[in-house]
């Protein structure tokens, strides 16, 4: 089942195939069992990538930001 269509989103953005990969292995290791959390951030990260609220290269860093 799937709940969000990020895949479009992120074609959309500009994100590559690569990227997007990225992405989601980061956002299955916080949510390994979880598809739905899995999916909404995996959709949501894109989506900010998308508004400007941050750059790609920020979405795609292994570890999140503590600031």
């Amino acid at each position: 089942m799937r709940y969000y269509n990020y895949e479009k989103l992120a074609k959309e953005v500009g994100m590559t195939m690569a990227q997007l990969r990225e992405l989601k292995r980061q956002m299955r290791a916080e949510f390994p069992h979880d598809q739905m959390m899995f999916e909404l951030h995996v959709m949501r990260a894109v989506m900010a990538v998308r508004d400007g609220r941050i750059t790609l290269e920020q979405a795609l860093r292994s570890e999140p930001s503590r600031a």
